[in-house]
């Protein structure tokens, strides 16, 4: 099959669209929503200059999602000096699987000229995942656990770099996902965090100065075509699943989803759309309920809403 756009041969089908698109056109086509997302989420802001840049810290894992969206923000802004990227890589201790990410992210990096921070839960809390997933004492699914620790790690990093943006390589999957989840819990509460935590415009959100804000220029993409774009441009992602992946509820709407786009091409996008409408409203409905009071955690003093973070809690366990 023939690219629509022009005569070179198609490397891709996108049913929901029913677009084909050789290389050169689905690179183009990936780019655009990419930055017209940047664009519609106020992300460059009008006071950024060469003098006063923006410091954007890009969750960089080194899987596919992470490392094109790493890439495609350098392509964007390398000549724009009013933007400066950092990749942040956490390593979990996850044996036989962190290590050879963290390599890709390391030659990233390094091709791209950006630069490049690694942390570790070893070095920052004293743990590995590997041996919380044999221990879990909170018997939890070891996703749980390693979605605290990374989350307070981006935050506290964030800071540190004094980042002015912190971006996720979160796709169109993960994010109708999310959404769907969201929905069947009848979590109106949680759409409105969602939106003013990295789902809406930086424009439209609700301040939050405790927090640095952050934003997913990658989640009008499938998943598929996160993939395939690594793939084409030969870049330096590590596509494995982690061994110790079992969010059970995920993994359920992640199939419903599969199934649901086979058949209706579309649906991602179609549940990401309402959603974000639905999410501005929540916001607005909730705008000026703080919930519940922010607090410094009595033991490592970032911002809970607790006496001590959940994070502190899991390492108290832990011991």
């Amino acid at each position: 099959m023939d690219c629509n756009r022009c005569d070179e041969e198609a490397v891709m089908h996108a049913a929901y669209s029913g677009a084909h698109l050789c290389a050169d056109h689905f690179r183009e086509s990936v780019e655009k929503r990419v930055r017209r997302r940047v664009r519609r989420d106020d992300l460059v802001p009008h006071y950024a200059t060469p003098e006063t840049p923006q410091t954007w810290v890009i969750g960089l894992s080194g899987g596919k999602d992470s490392v094109v969206l790493t890439r495609i923000l350098h392509d964007t802004f390398a000549e724009d000096p009013r933007i400066e990227l950092v990749g942040l890589t956490i390593h979990e201790g996850i044996e036989g699987y962190r290590d050879k990410s963290v390599e890709a992210c390391v030659e990233l990096c390094e091709d791209l000229e950006i630069r490049h921070e690694l942390v570790s839960y070893e070095d920052e809390f004293g743990v590995r995942m590997d041996d919380v997933v044999e221990d879990d004492p909170e018997n939890m699914a070891a996703c749980a656990y390693c979605g605290v620790f990374r989350r307070d790690l981006l935050s506290k990093y964030a800071e540190e770099l004094e980042a002015d943006l912190l971006l996720t390589g979160h796709n169109l999957d993960d994010e109708a996902q999310t959404a769907l989840m969201n929905v069947l819990e009848g979590d109106v509460e949680q759409m409105a965090k969602h939106f003013d935590a990295s789902l809406g415009p930086l424009s439209e959100r609700e301040e939050q100065d405790e927090f640095v804000p952050r934003a997913k220029p990658l989640r009008d993409v499938p998943e598929k075509e996160v993939a395939l774009y690594a793939h084409v441009n030969d870049l330096p992602a590590h596509i494995t699943e982690c061994p110790h992946a079992s969010e059970a509820y995920r993994g359920e709407i992640q199939q419903l989803l599969y199934d649901l786009e086979e058949n209706h091409p579309g649906t991602r996008h179609s549940i990401l759309s309402g959603y974000e409408e639905l999410a501005t409203i929540a916001a607005e409905k909730y705008a000026g309920d703080d919930g519940a009071e922010l607090q410094d955690c009595a033991e490592c003093g970032s911002t809970t809403t607790r006496d001590v973070c959940r994070k502190c809690s899991l390492l108290e366990a832990l011991v």
